[in-house]
């Protein structure tokens, strides 16, 4: 299995299971770089993302003393899924520093690049759009300062919440992106154009930290949830 950072980190955090079959069987346990039987892929070339190296972990015959134990036996299962209802914040808020990025280069693109005599940025169909993106960003905004507050207020709704988050900010960003690029025309699509970067990089937070189709999972169980 390939992760971010595999190769270039000191230490894992991995979750093996050391029980029975259910969520109380898995457990959290360090592995330290440099342990015997503790062996790395080559690097991924990926889309975007390409200042985090990403290679696949490998362990065979991989021992570990028993004082790499996180906390108690059985409750990994609890440590990974915290971590994941912070790393959904992260991500949306990846995706929200994109968007907002590339909607300013947008926004200037629109007001030095002329068409017909007249700026960009004086075409109405240009206006509305930028209105419209505008509106996605503070809206995510607010979706991801909502959930973080759940979070660290510990409400029932974390889970959705955090879920919601992500789905709507990283599906949200990505739309804003893909306009600005196409505002920029073909200049969007040359690497000379920081909003290609943005474009490239933003695509996989709609993967990262469970799928956006999780998410939808997540989101409606919770709201089909007998109280």
């Amino acid at each position: 299995m390939f992760i971010s950072g595999g190769g270039a980190t000191d230490l894992y955090f991995v979750m093996c299971r050391t029980g029975d079959k259910s969520p109380k069987g898995i457990s959290c346990i360090v592995v330290e770089k440099g342990t015997n039987g503790l062996h790395f892929g080559k690097k991924e070339n990926k889309v975007g993302w390409n200042s985090q190296p990403t290679r696949a972990v490998i362990m065979e015959d991989c021992h570990v003393p028993v004082d790499n134990l996180i906390g108690k036996e059985g409750e990994g299962f609890n440590y990974a899924m915290q971590g994941l209802n912070g790393g959904r914040i992260n991500i949306a808020s990846t995706s929200l520093g994109a968007a907002q990025a590339s909607f300013e280069l947008a926004k200037e693109h629109l007001k030095v690049r002329k068409q017909f005599g007249k700026r960009l940025a004086d075409f109405q169909y240009q206006q509305f759009k930028l209105a419209e993106m505008a509106t996605a960003l503070v809206a995510s905004r607010l979706m991801i300062r909502n959930a973080a507050r759940a979070l660290q207020e510990d409400r029932p709704d974390k889970v959705a919440m955090c879920s919601m988050a992500k789905l709507f900010a990283t599906e949200q960003c990505s739309k804003i992106v893909d306009q600005a690029l196409q505002m920029h025309g073909g200049y969007g699509y040359l690497k000379d154009y920081a909003v290609q970067q943005f474009f490239r990089d933003i695509r996989v937070n709609q993967i990262l930290e469970g799928s956006n189709e999780v998410m939808r999972m997540l989101i409606s169980r919770d709201l089909l949830r007998e109280d």
